[in-house]
């Protein structure tokens, strides 16, 4: 069974940031507890997933992965992508591109070529490296498998669309340059993936949709005080 992870404020990490960032604190007194469960039983599952969903909304891409679940009868694996042509793959709305990328994981996969078990024992870079060798992962599918299925506690997403809408509602700018995102968020060292799944959340609870406003937190802070 997949670990539930809890994260609240009697949590270290969320006290932490906290007290690093007066308006992160914020976002996390208005998101409240969050759990999750790692995808480390799912790598290969997850990888494609990303790959259909790079450049397309996640109402679409969701849609296409049903899909490719419906024709792998509910069982995605390396062996049910194998016995799938081209063709079927760009029948469920995939690109030809893409489903190439993703024939190419699969062959690496079952070649030993990516082994999935190998990477959980290296470290962030390593890992990336190791990801950005195949076609159609880039740094954003490797950083959103360090996230979501490696559970690594300080990656910074600032390819990612969706964590930049966070951001800018938070911090109130349209400087989305690395240089700018990792010098404000610098603060959030070593749990910047817990950082970024707190902006993850908000946007998903349509927080995002009025505007952000930093003001004294009434009741239960960050200490639990």
């Amino acid at each position: 069974m997949k670990e539930q992870l809890i994260f609240d404020q009697s949590s270290p990490e969320i006290q932490y940031l906290c007290k690093k960032d007066k308006r992160l604190a914020k976002v996390i007194e208005m998101v409240g507890p969050i759990s999750y469960q790692p995808h480390i039983d799912q790598p290969y599952s997850f990888l494609i997933h990303e790959i259909i969903e790079q450049m397309l909304s996640v109402k679409a891409g969701a849609k296409i992965f049903d899909r490719l679940n419906n024709i792998c009868r509910g069982t995605i694996t390396p062996e049910s992508i194998a016995a799938l042509t081209v063709e079927q793959l760009r029948s469920i709305g995939t690109s030809n591109a893409k489903a190439m990328y993703i024939k190419g994981i699969t062959t690496a996969v079952m070649t030993g070529q990516l082994d999935f078990a190998k990477l959980e024992e290296l470290d962030d870079d390593t890992v990336i490296k190791q990801l950005t060798r195949f076609r159609g992962i880039g740094n954003w599918t490797a950083k959103m498998y360090l996230i979501f299925v490696l559970n690594r506690p300080d990656v910074l997403p600032y390819e990612d669309v969706a964590f930049l809408q966070g951001y800018a509602w938070v911090y109130k700018t349209s400087d989305f340059s690395p240089a700018s995102v990792m010098a404000k968020c610098k603060k959030w060292k070593p749990y910047s993936s817990i950082a970024a799944r707190y902006m993850y959340r908000a946007l998903d609870a349509g927080l995002t949709k009025t505007e952000f406003h930093l003001f004294k937190q009434k009741g239960v802070n960050c200490d639990g005080n």
